[in-house]
C-alpha cells in the first residue's frame, strides 16, 4: 500500500518544480525521487500519477515525465465564436446541474437525489465487481441488449408484465428515460406529465423537441379526470408517471384510480411511460405492483433502476415494453450506447442475487424510516408551518409548502448561506406553480444531523415563515 504522506509529499516537491518550470522541461526521474525521497517506485508513480489527471505533468513513453503546457498557453484561446455557432442553451440545463450539484463541504445536505454514502452498500457492491472484474468473460461484447439473466431478473420483478426479450439494460435510469423520449416522440409532439414532476424528465422532454404539458396530481396521484380530458384536447401519445412515491411530492397513485388511469391511456391510444425508480424506497407497509404488471395491450413502457436504492455508480436500469415499441426501444439504446459495460453487468447480477441486497433493503428501509423521522420531528420544532399534510409513505423527500408570496429561489439561496442545502420547487412544474414549495431530502444526511440543518433553514427564511399552516 502507498504511504499517503509520502505521495502528498512527492506532489508538493513536483509541483513547486512545475510551478517554476517552463513546460516541456523534463522532471526528475523515477530513480531520483525513490533516492531522494526514500520511497518506492509505485509511491513515485501514484504521485506522478496524480499530476498528470491535474494536467499539470504529461508522461512521454521512455523518456519520463514533463511539465505540460499551461492551458493559457495552448493555442486557441478565443472561444467566443462558439456562442454565435450553439444558439441560446436548452431549457432546464441549468436546473440539472444544480440538482446534481455536490453541497459545499460544511454545509448540510437536504437536497439530492442519491443516498447518504452511509446507506450505500459499498463493501458489497465492490466485492461484487472485483469478482466480476476477474472473470474474462465479462469483458466480452455481450448481447447489445444486455446479460439474458440480468434482464430475467428485472423481467421477473414487473410482476410478470414483462419477458426478459422485452427488457433492455441501460446505464442508469435518465439514459433510460432521454432514450425512451427519443424513440417514441418526435419533435413538436406532447408529452403529458404529473404536475409537479420530475425535474429530469422535464429536461429530457425539452431537450427532445417534446412540448410538454402538466396534468394535475393530488396525494393519490395524477387526477384521471384531467388526464382523459388532456388527452383529448392535446392528441398526446405519451404520458410520463411516476405511481409509486412520486419525485418531488411522493404520492403514490390509489388502488382506485389504477384503472381510470389505464383506462384513459388505452382510450386515448397512447403510452404510459412508468417511472419505476421508487420500488425498492417504501418505508411504510407494501408498495403496489407496477402498472405494467397489468397491461395486456402493451400500453406500460417501464422503467427501473438500480441507482436510487444502491450508489450513484451502479448506473444499471431496465427499460421495458412488448411489441413494435419494444424493437424501437431496443434499437435506440443500440445506437446511444451500443452496450453496458460488462462488468457492471455482472457485478450487478451478483449482488440483486445475493443475500446481500435483501439486507440492504432491509436496513435501508429502517435506516430512512429514521431519516424521515428526524426531519419532521425538526420540521415541528422549528418550522411547524412547513409540515407537511400528506407524509409520503415512501421515497426520498419531503414536499413542503412555503407560505403564499415566497420565493422559494430566494429561499434556497439564503439557506445556502446559512449552512444547508435544500432544492426550490419551480423547477419541478412544467408550468406556472401554483404555489411556492421546497423539496426536502431526508436522504442525503443523518438523523443527528436533521434538527441543525432544519434550525438553519429557519433562521435563513426567518420567523415570518413560522407562523399558522397556510391554507
Amino acid at each position: 500500500m502507498n504511504d499517503g504522506s509520502a505521495v502528498d509529499r512527492i506532489v508538493h516537491h513536483l509541483g513547486v518544480l512545475v510551478a517554476t518550470a517552463p513546460p516541456g522541461t523534463r522532471l526528475p526521474s523515477v530513480r531520483e525521487l525513490t533516492a531522494h525521497h526514500h520511497v518506492s517506485p509505485v509511491t513515485v508513480a501514484e504521485a506522478t500519477r496524480r499530476l498528470v489527471a491535474q494536467g499539470l505533468v504529461e508522461t512521454r513513453s521512455g523518456r519520463g515525465a514533463f511539465v505540460a503546457a499551461r492551458p493559457d498557453e495552448r493555442p486557441g484561446r478565443d472561444l467566443s465564436w462558439q456562442t454565435v455557432a450553439l444558439g441560446p442553451r436548452r431549457d432546464g440545463e441549468d436546473q440539472m446541474q444544480a440538482l446534481l450539484a455536490l453541497p459545499p463541504a460544511e454545509a448540510i445536505p437536504l437536497s439530492g437525489g442519491y443516498l447518504d454514502p452511509d446507506l450505500q452498500p459499498a463493501a458489497a457492491l465492490g466485492a461484487a465487481l472485483a469478482r466480476a472484474a476477474r472473470q474474462p468473460a465479462a469483458w466480452h461484447r455481450g448481447p447489445v441488449e444486455g446479460r439474458a439473466d440480468l434482464r430475467a431478473w428485472f423481467a421477473r420483478e414487473t410482476g410478470g408484465g414483462l419477458r426478459a426479450e422485452d427488457i433492455v439494460i441501460c446505464p442508469g435510469g435518465q439514459a433510460a428515460l432521454a432514450s425512451t423520449l427519443r424513440a417514441l416522440g418526435t419533435p413538436g409532439d406532447t408529452l403529458l406529465v404529473e404536475s409537479p414532476t420530475y425535474l429530469g424528465a422535464l429536461a429530457a422532454a425539452r431537450a427532445t423537441g417534446l412540448r410538454v404539458v402538466p396534468v394535475p396530481a393530488d396525494p393519490d396521484g395524477v387526477r384521471p379526470d384531467h388526464l382523459a380530458a388532456a388527452f383529448a384536447r392535446t392528441g398526446a401519445r405519451l404520458f410520463y408517471c411516476q405511481p409509486l412515491h412520486a419525485n418531488p411530492h411522493g404520492a403514490t397513485l390509489s388502488p382506485a384510480r389504477r384503472a381510470d388511469v389505464a383506462e384513459a391511456v388505452r382510450d386515448a391510444g397512447a403510452f404510459l411511460v412508468e417511472d419505476d425508480y421508487a420500488r425498492d424506497l417504501t418505508l411504510d407497509g407494501e408498495a403496489p405492483p407496477p402498472l405494467a404488471a397489468d397491461d395486456p395491450d402493451g400500453h406500460v413502457v417501464y422503467l427501473r433502476s438500480l441507482t436510487k436504492p444502491a450508489a450513484p455508480g451502479l448506473r444499471i436500469a431496465a427499460l421495458g415494453a412488448r411489441g413494435p415499441a419494444g424493437a424501437r426501444l431496443r434499437a435506440a439504446r443500440l445506437l446511444d450506447d451500443f452496450f453496458v459495460a460488462g462488468p457492471l453487468q455482472q457485478a450487478a447480477l451478483e449482488f440483486l442475487t445475493a443475500p446481500a441486497w435483501e439486507r440492504h433493503r432491509r436496513t435501508l428501509r429502517r435506516e430512512l424510516r429514521d431519516r424521515r423521522a428526524a426531519l419532521l420531528a425538526a420540521l415541528d420544532r422549528h418550522l411547524p408551518a412547513l409540515v407537511p399534510r400528506h407524509v409520503p409513505r415512501g421515497g426520498l423527500h419531503l414536499w413542503v409548502r412555503l407560505p403564499d408570496g415566497t420565493d422559494d429561489v430566494a429561499v434556497t439561496a439564503a439557506a445556502a448561506a446559512a449552512g444547508v442545502t435544500v432544492f426550490p420547487g419551480r423547477p419541478w412544474y412544467a408550468a406556472e406553480p401554483p404555489a411556492p414549495h421546497l423539496r426536502l431530502t431526508y436522504a442525503a444526511a443523518p438523523p443527528e444531523a436533521m434538527d441543525e440543518a432544519v434550525r438553519r433553514l429557519a433562521v435563513a427564511i426567518g420567523d415570518e415563515f413560522s407562523g399558522p399552516e397556510p391554507s
